[in-house]
Parts: structure tokens; C-alpha cells; sequence
């Protein structure tokens, strides 16, 4: 599903980010990215929703290289996976139901199908009620909850997550993995970038480890170290 060809990610002050990346990711896997800071794990994330594009290399998703996708044709892309961030990145006005329904509105499709994909959603994160509450009457581990939610409202086959619990406690963070892990069941390819070496070693996942750009090992049912 996911290929990286000689990527080189390379910044103007000369820092390499990502040195000739080479990894296949196959659809249903749950891989953990890990590696200390500045290792090139947030790169990696942004290279596979084209918020930053490779200075040489391929990145294919499906088939396509997404490195050379015009800017009009990004937003099709995003579609297609769901994107979890570390901050929450909610709308604070709004109120949970209207998060996690935000990015389905403009997708032309009936307000009872609407209805029925975001209180879905909400099930599977286990905040069904608490549709109508807003991100200030919410725990951080509620907050990424709807984070999740939004990102599975539109049954995407990917799921990239960015450090999706470097702001909670451990409880938090154990619960945020396993659904995680839950939603990887249903067939949906995750990815997650983390430092959290706890949820690696507890889940045995498979494990890429990157340091100064580069892989330096790639394990299945791994560990952090």
C-alpha cells in the first residue's frame, strides 16, 4: 500500500531530516515510527499527507506517487486517511458532534448519513455521550478521542497518527493505543509515530526505528530498544 524509494528529505541549511528511506508498509499492518527527537520521525508522518515533499525519492501510496501531486489534488489525498495530531487540533467553538462532522459536510452527502457516520464514530471512541459537550468540558484523553473520531468518520483504509500521546498520562495513552489497536482490527492500516517506548514494548507491534534520518531497524512484534 505505502512504498518509500530512496527518499531523501533535505532542508536549506544543508540538514538532512530523512536519508534514502527505503520501506514498505502493506495494507492492515499497525507499525510504530520510533527514534529520539530530531530522529526524522515527523518528517516521515508529513511525507505521507504531503504536508512536506521529498527533496529526491518516490513516496507511493495506493500506487500513486503522492511527492508530485499537484496542490489542487492534496486535499483528495487527505480523504482518503485519517490524521491524528498530538495537540487535538479541535475547534473549540464547536461542539464534539460538529468536530468530528466538520470534515464530512462538504462531501455532499445527506444529513442523515452524516448523522449516522459521526454517532458511529463516536461509538467506536466511546464518547457517544458526549456529543454535545465542547473541547474546554473535555479530559486531554477525551480531546483525542474526537481527534480519532474526526480522523475514522470517513471509513479511511489509513490512519497516520503523530505522537497521539505525547500530552497524556499513562492511563490516557493506554486507552488512546487500544483504540488504536481496535480500529486497526477493522482493517485500517496504522501508523504511529511515538516516543512512548511503554505502548511500543506493551503492543509488539512492528517497529521501525529511525536515527538521524535513517533506518536502523525494522522489526515485527518488536520492542522500543
Amino acid at each position: 500500500m505505502i512504498q518509500f524509494r530512496a527518499v531523501t528529505k533535505k532542508y536549506k541549511n544543508d540538514h538532512y531530516a530523512l536519508k534514502n528511506i527505503n520501506l514498505d508498509i502493506l495494507s492492515g499492518e499497525f507499525v510504530f515510527i520510533v527514534g529520539a527527537s530530531g530522529a526524522g520521525k515527523s518528517t516521515l508522518m508529513k511525507l505521507l499527507y504531503n504536508e512536506e515533499r521529498p527533496t529526491s525519492g518516490t513516496v507511493t501510496i495506493g500506487g500513486i506517487n503522492i511527492a508530485n501531486l499537484s496542490n489542487d489534488k492534496v486535499p483528495n489525498l487527505r480523504r482518503c486517511m485519517g490524521i491524528v495530531f498530538q495537540d487535538y487540533k479541535l475547534l473549540q467553538n464547536q461542539s464534539v458532534y460538529d468536530n468530528v462532522a466538520y470534515v464530512i459536510r462538504t462531501l455532499g452527502i445527506s444529513s442523515r448519513e452524516i448523522n449516522a457516520r459521526v454517532t458511529g464514530a463516536l461509538k467506536i471512541v466511546g464518547l457517544h455521550d458526549k456529543m454535545n459537550a465542547t473541547p474546554a468540558e473535555l479530559s486531554g484523553g477525551e480531546q483525542q478521542r474526537v481527534g480519532i473520531a474526526r480522523a475514522i468518520v470517513n471509513g479511511p483504509p489509513l490512519l497516520i497518527a503523530d505522537e497521539p500521546t505525547g500530552n497524556l498520562d499513562p492511563k490516557n495513552s493506554m486507552e488512546i493505543m487500544q483504540i488504536l489497536d481496535q480500529i486497526n482490527q477493522r482493517g485500517i492500516t496504522v501508523i504511529v509515530s511515538t516516543h512512548d517506548n511503554a505502548m511500543v514494548d506493551y503492543f509488539r507491534k512492528r517497529v521501525i526505528t529511525l536515527d538521524k534520518g535513517e533506518i536502523v531497524r525494522d522489526i515485527q512484534a518488536g520492542t522500543y530498544e
